[in-house]
């Protein structure tokens, strides 16, 4: 049994403002000496990364659809080890399915896993009393939520607050905060980077983020009752889930190196992939293929995660040298995993800009969206699992590869076509996966890893600068 104080920040729908608040409400609280630890629910890096700027640890996805529901409880309980004050930002509306349907695992039946009190944030911008039946709605629909309080967004002053109040009282629901409406305007001072830039300013810890996360901070400092906040997240039961482990250390001896795509503190994946990584026996690394221009010496493999912007094309062509290191690589047989813009990278260019040239294969924007889970099955045996392997993964990208796959598929789905490539130890997809959820994952790529001695010395020396020509590399069967 576990005691976490916690509790879920949620809404009625999306554009309520439950992002901000749940990052300014842990923003307030290790403000105040609180040690904080941050979640989403669902696949969303970009929260998640935020969710953790002002926590000092890596925000975390608690993802059902991806890692198994009977994982949430553990792996929330891993990721709060030693914190005072865990905060769970939901995902859509309260009652909204992950994968869109209704009949699947939502917000409400995480907060219920979890056994965690809820607090709505509620847009009142133009709303009176109709918010008593919109909230008492809510907390009627599903007798197991644990509706704990709502905290008021957009508020217009100080008479219109009053209003707000005195109708929740009626219904005896808390009010624990009340925002005015600029508060938290996406335009102002508070407002967090464009979403297209995805993960990076936090990976950077770009002025610009760290700034906003602060400003959101003091704005629920302002405006909501901590105290009142913090008794409810303490009002929380044991947790009645063992925390996840990623397994036990591998037995000492060469541990080999395993590039893993990110900054110091939050990567491009979800953070459970680098613990995997070091379980099952590697040395994890961490490149940023924004800014490094050298893979580490003796790096046996690499790992690109599905939270790489696609917005970065510019920056990605021009680091050639890393590109080179690479392909590099690539070609001397080494494990490469690519998921997301990761499978992009790796082919030969995007919209005319060179890429690192491993895959035969180009890649465009487009203004289509694809977005959704799937469940897949490998299409051959490789690095990520032997042919036959099931697993559901999630897609979020415009850009479009063509062709869709190699002569070697990664994946198929029903209702699509196979999609990815296996090339050698190579293996890139659009498709992106929890690594808790598939652990075999992580020690089948660093025993493959571990197969031979790699030579000493940078590997970005050992091909051309520019590593993308049609001609270098041809897709074949493995």
């Amino acid at each position: 049994m576990t005691a976490i104080p916690r509790l879920v920040v949620s809404a009625p729908s999306s554009g309520h403002g439950k992002t901000a608040v749940a990052i300014g409400l842990l923003a307030a609280f290790a403000g105040r000496g609180l040690r904080t630890a941050g979640f989403k629910i669902g696949p969303d890096h970009i929260d998640a990364a935020y969710l953790g700027l002002p926590t000092g640890r890596a925000g975390r996805n608690l993802d059902p659809q991806l890692t198994g529901a009977e994982r949430v409880a553990p792996l929330f309980a891993h990721g709060a080890a030693g914190c005072d004050l865990a905060v769970v930002e939901g995902t859509m509306g309260l009652y909204d399915g992950l994968s869109g349907r209704t009949d699947v695992v939502s917000t409400a039946q995480v907060a219920g896993a979890l056994r965690a009190p809820v607090v709505l944030v509620v847009d009142v911008a133009a709303m009176g009393q109709s918010v008593a039946a919109l909230v008492h709605g809510f907390r009627a629909y599903d007798e197991v939520v644990w509706l704990g309080g709502v905290i008021l967004n957009r508020v217009a002053s100080d008479r219109h607050e009053q209003l707000l109040r005195e109708a929740l009282d009626d219904i005896g629901v808390p009010v624990l905060g009340a925002l005015r409406r600029r508060a938290l305007h996406a335009t102002g001072p508070a407002a967090l980077p464009a979403r297209t830039l995805g993960p990076v300013p936090v990976v950077h810890q770009s002025l610009e983020a760290v700034r906003a996360v602060r400003r959101l901070g003091e704005a629920i400092l302002a405006a909501v009752d901590l105290e009142r906040v913090l008794a409810l997240a303490r009002s929380a039961p044991a947790l009645g889930a063992e925390p996840w482990s990623p397994g036990d250390e591998a037995p000492g001896g060469r541990r080999p190196i395993v590039a893993l795509a990110g900054g110091p503190v939050h990567g491009y994946g979800y953070p459970e992939t680098a613990e995997l990584l070091a379980a099952a026996g590697a040395e994890v690394v961490r490149v940023d293929p924004l800014r490094d221009e050298n893979l580490p010496d003796g790096t046996a493999a690499m790992v690109v995660g599905g939270g790489l912007p696609e917005s970065y094309a510019d920056e990605l062509s021009a680091n050639g040298r890393l590109s080179a290191a690479v392909a590099a690589l690539a070609r001397a047989g080494r494990p490469v995993v690519a998921e997301g813009t990761g499978l992009v990278w790796l082919c030969r260019q995007l919209d005319g800009r060179p890429m690192c040239g491993v895959l035969d294969a180009e890649a465009r924007t487009t203004d289509l969206l694809v977005i959704g889970y799937r469940d897949a099955t490998a299409q051959s045996a490789s690095v990520v699992g032997p042919a036959g392997t099931r697993v559901v993964g999630y897609k979020h990208h415009r850009t479009q590869v063509s062709p869709r796959a190699g002569s070697v598929a990664a994946w198929a789905w029903p209702g699509g076509q196979p999609e990815g490539f296996v090339w050698r130890a190579v293996h890139a997809s659009y498709l992106s996966l929890h690594w808790a959820g598939s652990p075999d994952l992580a020690r089948r790529l660093v025993a493959a890893a571990s197969a031979d001695e790699m030579p000493a010395g940078n590997l970005s020396t050992t091909v051309p600068a520019n590593p993308s020509g049609v001609d270098q590399i041809v897709v074949e069967a493995s």
